[in-house]
């Protein structure tokens, strides 16, 4: 989001703010952040600028990556690619355990766990694990239809597809949608796992393309917050936690502008569900596919959650006649 002043915030609550502290609780990772405030540096300049290995400036470039703080872009340079690095937020707000998660009594909010899908449509590489083990078999898009994806905490698939969800419609009789979120933890698939392995991810909800947007890789490599004990780290173990949004004036992610689409135009108070779907399309230019993620893998410990803020006409209500 942006705030009146202007500044680039970053909005965490509860639990999911553990991630995000702990990236933060590093001094090297503070004076980065210092570094890229006013300038875009590559790997080599941070290093240089600090007197630290090319190693540690990586790891640590990659930690502020994985919870969203900075975004990382490869580009040809003078020995092969650079990864630029830029800083995407002024600011960090926490919702603290156990306050209230809105302010505004007016918000609808829901909790979708990832394995609750209706459709989907998935290509190898593809799969779904839950808390305790595999489900199905690996790189089978049967295995996407068992019993028990119900209980997936992580799926995933190659290249193109979607896959949606039938989120409940409990807005008031008589209210009108002023706003609404989409959060959830999510990258690119790649075998294996590829930091650089783009992938054009779009949302629709109710059938309306919202936007789609370039997910730089998919993250593995080390053990993140909540992976089981099971799993190992050469494959997916994190994603991004992103947030689209739509409004009165148009859609974004992390506050960064995504279209022109407006809340009006997905029809919220004709349906008694919201549809949302996340996919690669066939046409995209980055056919990366994508990973979601569950309260018990990944970094944050929530579903898909979506709120939408609502208002009533002046003189109306939920209780008026």
């Amino acid at each position: 989001m942006v705030d009146v002043a202007g500044s680039r915030v970053l909005m965490v609550e509860g639990d999911a703010a553990l991630a995000v502290a702990k990236a933060l609780a590093s001094n090297t990772r503070q004076m980065m952040l210092g570094l890229l405030t006013h300038q875009v540096l590559n790997v080599s300049e941070l290093a240089s600028a600090m007197n630290l290995p090319h190693s540690t400036v990586s790891f640590n470039i990659n930690q502020l990556q994985a919870v969203g703080l900075v975004s990382v872009e490869v580009e040809p340079g003078t020995r092969g690619q650079q990864k630029l690095c830029s800083k995407r937020y002024d600011e960090v707000r926490l919702r603290l355990p156990g306050a209230a998660v809105e302010s505004n009594a007016n918000v609808m909010s829901v909790s979708m766990p990832i394995g609750s899908y209706r459709h989907v449509e998935a290509k190898p590489t593809c799969g779904l694990v839950s808390e305790t083990k595999i489900i199905g078999m690996l790189d089978e898009p049967r295995s996407f239809f068992e019993p028990e994806h119900v209980y997936a905490q992580l799926l995933w698939f190659g290249g193109v597809g979607y896959v949606e969800y039938a989120f409940p419609n409990n807005l008031p009789y008589g209210a009108l949608p002023t706003h609404l979120e989409l959060s959830v933890e999510i990258c690119s698939e790649a075998p294996q796992f590829n930091e650089d392995w783009p992938s054009d991810i779009t949302l629709w909800i109710n059938d309306v393309e919202v936007g789609t947007w370039t997910c730089p890789g998919d993250y593995g490599g080390s053990p993140s917050l909540l992976m089981p004990s099971w799993w190992q780290v050469d494959r997916t173990t994190h994603g991004l936690l992103k947030q689209w949004s739509v409004g009165p004036r148009g859609a974004m992610i992390d506050g960064v502008e995504l279209s022109a689409v407006q809340i009006e135009q997905l029809a919220l108070t004709q349906t008694n569900h919201i549809k949302v779907r996340l996919g690669v399309k066939d046409d995209a230019r980055h056919r990366g596919g994508l990973n979601l993620f569950g309260r018990k893998f990944g970094n944050y410990p929530q579903d898909m959650v979506m709120r939408v803020g609502f208002d009533f006409p002046r003189g109306g209500g939920a209780g008026s006649a």
